[in-house]
């Protein structure tokens, strides 16, 4: 309608007063209810070619849509294990920071699971004492050795003495026999330091690769435990929390509830643009919006992304053939508007619908040092017609409330 007034008064108005005070036809007379079509034809006419083609100029290169909402992600509350609540902390509608405890689960098992690997690490310590006793023990075994065969040595050389000065005292099956002796007493050394060399490697790697198994066996308990305690991974608000102590919960089939980030939202809407305007939408266009949730207030918005598919014709791969006619809904290019001051978004709840433009800008093309005069032309009647998307905005977001609370019945 507005296009419509604008067009008039380029083409029906002129029409009339050219025919009322040129030609002097009067109103009611020559110029009637029932002649208006033939003495207004030319400027009708002219008026509904002009309006369509504003209309059509305005809505492709500035496009607007209604289909605008400020999407945002909720994040489930669940744990990463299943079990049996023993405590819940919050309520719904708490809000909540990350690293807050929500609720914490029967950690029993989780407990003697830590007892067990704690337990199992102070063995350990025992037994790396032990083991030091044990050195101790094998350096004194060692000595004990090689006293003995020192001993068998000084008595085997003594008999031999006496057996090459030729007493009869000493016979060869004395000096075989202490031979003996000595060759066992000198093995006895060879074993005790095995013995000892076996302590030490059980000190040196054994015991602390032992222990090594122990503390990670201790470090997994913990974090068993710990999983027992759910916390808030975002700052946020917590919806649909109805737990209580005793229920058991899965971290497949029965999460506990919802998490509302604190910046759901605020951050930019998501506006789906028809696809005729996918040459013209462009990231770094400005536009203004408009929410039901804020009504009479416009929001300057720059568009940020422009996605470059089509959300309607994604394809997923099932056992059965898609028939391409189930996919002929069309389907609209999504683009994200950020606020163009800080703080644009506030006071808009996540989730709100709106109403949105995007304006062409053709300033850079018409500070060329080479544009025509036609183009010149035609690119500024393009920036100018932006005005006219501009002001029907602004009727709507005055009428918005209308529309709602009393046309609407709400």
């Amino acid at each position: 309608m507005l296009e419509f007034l604008i067009c008039s008064m380029l083409t029906i108005l002129p029409d009339f007063l050219y025919r009322r005070y040129v030609q002097g036809k009067r109103v009611g007379r020559e110029i009637n209810l029932y002649s208006m079509w033939f003495e207004l034809r030319w400027g009708i006419t002219a008026c509904v070619i002009l309006t369509l083609s504003l209309i059509t100029l305005i809505f492709y290169f500035h496009p607007s849509t209604t289909n605008v909402t400020s999407i945002f992600r909720t994040v489930t509350i669940l744990p990463e294990m299943g079990g049996r609540v023993a405590e819940v902390y919050v309520t719904t509608n708490d809000r909540v920071v990350a690293g807050q405890p929500l609720f914490r689960l029967d950690d029993s098992e989780q407990r003697a699971d830590l007892d067990t690997a704690n337990r199992r690490v102070a063995e350990l310590d025992a037994e790396t004492t032990v083991a030091q006793s044990e050195l101790a023990g094998a350096d004194a075994a060692i000595q004990q050795a090689r006293s003995a065969y020192q001993q068998a040595l000084d008595e085997l050389e003594t008999k031999q003495e006496l057996m090459n000065r030729g007493s009869n005292t000493v016979s060869a099956r004395e000096i075989e026999r202490l031979q003996n002796v000595a060759d066992g007493r000198l093995a006895g050394i060879d074993a005790a330091m095995a013995a000892k060399r076996t302590v030490e490697i059980r000190i040196a790697t054994l015991l602390p690769a032992q222990k090594a198994s122990a503390e990670a066996a201790l470090r997994e308990a913990d974090v068993e435990l710990a999983k027992t305690l759910v916390t808030a991974g975002i700052d946020g608000t917590v919806q649909q929390f109805a737990l209580r102590p005793g229920d058991v919960v899965n971290p497949m089939l029965r999460p506990a509830g919802i998490l509302v980030p604190a910046e759901a939202g605020k951050v930019a809407l998501v506006a789906g643009f028809g696809q005729i305007e996918a040459q013209v939408l462009k990231p770094g266009m400005i536009g203004e919006v408009t929410c039901i949730a804020k009504p009479f207030v416009i929001i300057p918005m720059v568009v940020t992304e422009v996605q470059d598919v089509i959300a309607s014709g994604q394809l997923r791969p099932t056992d059965q053939l898609i028939d391409v006619q189930n996919l002929a809904r069309p389907g609209t290019l999504t683009a994200f508007m950020e606020p163009l001051y800080p703080g644009g978004l506030d006071g808009i709840p996540p989730g709100s619908n709106c109403i949105a433009n995007a304006y062409t800008n053709n300033h850079d093309r018409l500070a060329a040092p080479d544009i025509g005069t036609l183009e010149w032309f035609y690119l500024h009647v393009i920036d100018t017609v932006g005005l006219v998307h501009a002001m029907i905005l602004r009727l709507q977001a005055l009428l918005l409330p209308v529309q709602t609370l009393v046309l609407g019945g709400h």
